[in-house]
């Protein structure tokens, strides 16, 4: 029998303008899942507070002590209609929005020195896994300047040194609350569509992790 593999499956709660984040009902479905596909895999949530010293405090401390093999994130992006696979990190951070905490960053990069970061080739796959579920997702260049493109960044650390063997952020749409149309007449994708796209990621991201190598071609 394969060794058991854990997946850490992580989302946000809600923000100044976003009183509600599906991911949060997204996270926890998908960690409920119960397929034969998953008899031998871990799936571990976790929910962010949308700040800048959440994200630094809390993701070493979940990679050190759940010790994933692969980290799937999701994020809200609000003005979307579409789920985005996002392929890099940006190394920029807003200062004219404040985090949950009412932190406003001091400087508008991560890091010093550097342009952006790219989360690897596998986002490819992912792309065509949630596509085949006929969801609308899209490859996405910009994860913005909050807290999802600053979370994708430390992840992307982390696979570099001794976290995860891959990492993937996914933006999803603002979603019904209660399953009504947002506007009459507007077809919007609903939450059961985000667990079913959500499912094709987990299972590809399961299966990329538990490759020998991941080869920068693939």
């Amino acid at each position: 029998m394969s060794e058991k593999l854990t997946v850490l499956v992580t989302g946000f709660g809600p923000f100044p303008g976003a009183p509600f984040n599906p991911t949060m009902p997204l996270v926890k479905r998908l960690t409920q899942l119960r397929r034969p596909a998953f008899d031998d895999v871990k799936l571990e949530s976790h929910i962010f507070r949308v700040t800048y010293d959440t994200a630094d405090r809390e993701l070493p401390e979940l990679i050190a002590r759940i010790r994933p093999q692969a980290l799937l994130m999701f994020g809200l992006a609000g003005r979307t209609a579409h789920l985005r696979i996002e392929t890099r990190a940006r190394n920029a951070v807003t200062t004219l929005v404040s985090d949950a905490g009412r932190r406003r960053a001091r400087k508008g990069s991560i890091v010093d020195g550097a342009d952006a970061t790219m989360l690897g080739p596998h986002t490819a796959k992912l792309l065509r896994a949630a596509l085949a579920t006929g969801i609308d997702a899209r490859s996405s260049r910009d994860a913005g300047s909050y807290l999802c493109n600053y979370l994708s960044w430390r992840a992307i650390e982390a696979v570099g040194k001794d976290g995860p063997r891959l990492a993937a952020f996914v933006h999803v749409p603002l979603i019904p609350r209660n399953g009504a149309s947002l506007r009459k007449g507007t077809e919007r994708i609903t939450l059961e569509q985000l667990v079913d796209a959500g499912e094709a990621l987990l299972m590809e991201m399961v299966k990329l992790a538990r490759r020998p190598t991941l080869s920068s071609r693939t």
